[in-house]
């Protein structure tokens, strides 16, 4: 690893790339986008399991802060967070652990946490690829998120590959814990389509997600292998799923011509499941 950090920890790949390398401007930066998200959004219960993108953040951020600002009721409960994202660099079969013993970002580092680790090196479909995880940006975008609207977390993040909706969801399964784990899926929806096309095809995976389908494909997702393993288990849990925001870059800060499409879904357990 550069920059002086140690092997054990992960170093930020796309700091002052996809969101701000200095401290107090990327901290400032999501108060502001948490402030607004916060400010436009109702009251509503905290949810078991998110969908999230993960563009720059001038791009896809305030889609992102819409779900985020939702955990604010949670802020000292929420104590570990499964995180699971799609390769783009790395073209790898299962679910990648990153090996390492923390996440750095420029507000600080966050523990990787160790006993999921050791549960999840159980399992045939996980493996271990520090290489799949050094470069890519669909984990690591959320981090920041995540270190402001919680109090204190331990991480487990896993990039995905190919995977089948049951792989990706035993994994769910072994780690879906209590009221102090939170789910993390991180994806954006459409690439590069003309903004009413992108509209059209991003409504109708919003209404797939919805319906908790397990067939999305990768044309209507990035990270439609995460995605489908949380519905999966969504649909067998009982889970009741809801879309908070659904924009893409034409909306925010892109031209119309070229677009990707961003949405952030809510998924809640019954109350009597999340005590």
């Amino acid at each position: 690893m550069n920059q002086g950090h140690s092997p054990s920890i992960r170093a930020p790949a796309v700091a002052g790339m996809f969101y701000p390398g200095a401290n107090r401007e990327l901290a400032q930066n999501l108060a502001q986008m948490l402030g607004a998200a916060a400010h436009d959004a109702p009251e509503r219960a905290v949810p078991k399991a998110i969908i999230a993108p993960h563009a720059g953040y001038i791009y896809s951020g305030p889609v992102a802060a819409s779900i985020y600002a939702l955990l604010a009721p949670a802020r000292g409960r929420i104590s570990r967070v499964v995180l699971l994202g799609p390769t783009h660099r790395v073209a790898m079969r299962g679910l990648a652990l990153p090996g390492c013993e923390a996440f750095a970002t420029p507000l600080g580092t966050v523990p990787v946490d160790a006993e999921a680790v050791a549960a999840l090196r159980k399992l045939p479909q996980v493996g271990v690829s520090a290489q799949a995880h050094a470069l890519e940006h669909s984990l690591e975008v959320h981090v920041p998120f995540l270190q402001v609207v919680l109090e204190k977390f331990t991480l487990v993040p896993l990039a995905v590959g190919r995977a089948t909706p049951q792989e990706v969801g035993d994994v769910l399964d072994l780690l879906w814990g209590g009221p102090e784990t939170l789910i993390v899926v991180s994806s954006d929806l459409s690439h590069y389509l003309n903004y009413n096309d992108a509209q059209a095809l991003d409504r109708a995976t919003a209404t797939a997600i919805l319906a908790l389908a397990t067939d999305i494909s990768h044309e209507q997702a990035c990270g439609a292998t995460p995605v489908t393993g949380l519905t999966h288990v969504a649909r067998r849990r009982g889970l009741k799923p809801e879309l908070i925001d659904l924009r893409n870059s034409g909306d925010t800060a892109g031209d119309k011509n070229r677009v990707v499409g961003y949405g952030s879904f809510a998924f809640y357990e019954h109350p009597a499941d999340a005590r």
